[in-house]
């Protein structure tokens, strides 16, 4: 009679097995060089390093190439990556238009305040004066 248990190896690993995975409070890993230098922050993770006008320029060129050596394929491809960054060129263009567009308002609106606030005080030193 044969004993299949120990023939077979074990799908999942135990909790024992896992002590490479175990983190700390602040929810880092607690063996870990890396975890030294606190220091190193990626600043947008998962995004390119390049700003949206050279990524517009870049595909543009490549879909070029690509539509002279006869892929219209790819050329579309590269130009509705190019087409996705104009667009967030654009949306990022519009959010400092509208933040100009605020910080505009805002300052007429202290200016607005402090002039009113000025005609208050001359009001008052005139009914003060007694010069109506």
């Amino acid at each position: 009679m044969n004993n299949y248990k120990n023939n077979f190896r074990r799908r999942y690993k135990s909790n024992n097995d896992r002590n490479f995975r175990k983190r700390n409070g602040n929810g880092h890993k607690i063996n870990g060089e890396y975890n030294n230098n606190s220091e190193f922050k990626r600043k947008n993770p998962g995004r390119n390093n390049q700003n949206a006008s050279k990524l517009i320029d870049k595909y543009s060129d490549l879909a070029r190439e690509a539509l002279s050596n006869g892929d219209k394929i790819l050329s579309e491809n590269y130009l509705q990556h190019a087409d996705h960054f104009s667009r967030i060129l654009n949306s990022q263009e519009a959010i400092k238009e509208q933040n100009s567009n605020l910080k505009n308002l805002e300052e007429d609106n202290i200016d607005k305040n402090k002039d009113s606030e000025k005609n208050k005080e001359n009001d008052k030193s005139n009914l003060l004066n007694g010069s109506d």
